[in-house]
């Protein structure tokens, strides 16, 4: 804008010099005259640019303010074990959550909430067990499944926001960025957050099993009884470097929980479990 404006003013400027030139010579009182008058208009056009662009500069950080995921929002009540690996310690109004391939530390985004007594919603996700839910402390009849949604997966993920606090969904196709920006402003408007079941663009945190080993089995028999798994936290409203932490995915009570340090048995013996194909 500034340079538009100064290659503007230059070539009124130039025209004005050169006219008395081109119809003869007025005298050195005009051009003097002329010569102050473009000076001011120049100065004039200088500084009204640069108050536009103080302006603009303004309008395009507060435009930043509103698109960021502030750490000071409204907090939703998150589970205890998923709290090391949020910022704040908690699932963010507003925010988005990637969890790729395990249903089950999907739902445990889910729990707290649907305790607490907020609608949740599951989109896309057909292997969604309503009894496993039900078990992990998720109210079903505060729950809404759409469990095939077909191509319109993502306008029924919108249209869900307006009414739950969480949704759930597995994102069936190629999301484009106007789509993610205008999900993005309703679910701050709406105070809800998003938990992709899968990649998500842009997403204020992805949270991957990163190892995974099964226990229970001895000496190749028996039965699985609980699986430890570290869960890496990443994503741009996350710390500079991945979070990682140790839980139980499920316990052998089936509930999920922080792993404890594995100890030593009263024979000296160390119990580590048992990594098994999944």
């Amino acid at each position: 804008m500034i340079e538009h404006m100064f290659e503007y003013e230059g070539m009124q400027t130039a025209a004005a010099l050169r006219s008395p030139d081109e119809r003869g010579d007025r005298g050195r009182g005009d051009r003097e005259h002329i010569g102050r008058n473009g000076a001011a208009r120049a100065s004039d056009h200088v500084g009204a640019a640069r108050a536009a662009l103080d302006r603009i500069t303004a309008l395009r950080s507060r435009v930043a303010d509103m698109e960021a995921t502030r750490v000071d929002t409204e907090g939703l009540p998150t589970a205890d074990a998923l709290a090391p690996l949020l910022p704040g310690g908690a699932i963010r109004a507003g925010g988005t959550y990637s969890v790729p391939e395990s249903v089950l530390l999907a739902q445990t985004m889910l729990q707290a909430a649907s305790a607490a007594g907020s609608w949740c919603a599951v989109v896309g996700v057909p292997s969604f067990g309503v009894e496993a839910a039900a078990a992990a402390g998720i109210d079903l009849e505060r729950l809404v499944l759409v469990p095939d949604p077909g191509d319109q997966w993502l306008a029924v993920t919108a249209a869900l926001a307006d009414v739950a606090q969480i949704v759930l969904t597995r994102p069936l196709g190629r999301v484009v960025p106007g789509d993610v920006a205008r999900l993005s402003a309703r679910l701050r408007q709406r105070g809800a957050a998003l938990v992709a079941l899968g990649s998500w663009p842009g997403a204020d945190v992805t949270l991957r099993v990163t190892e995974s080993h099964w226990s229970g089995i001895g000496q190749g028999h028996g039965y699985l009884t609980e699986r430890r798994v570290t869960v890496t936290a990443s994503g741009r409203a996350g710390a500079v470097r991945p979070t990682s932490t140790e839980l139980l995915l499920p316990a052998a009570d089936g509930a999920v929980r922080a792993a404890v340090p594995v100890a030593a048995s009263a024979g000296g013996r160390v119990l580590r479990p048992v990594a098994v194909a999944s």
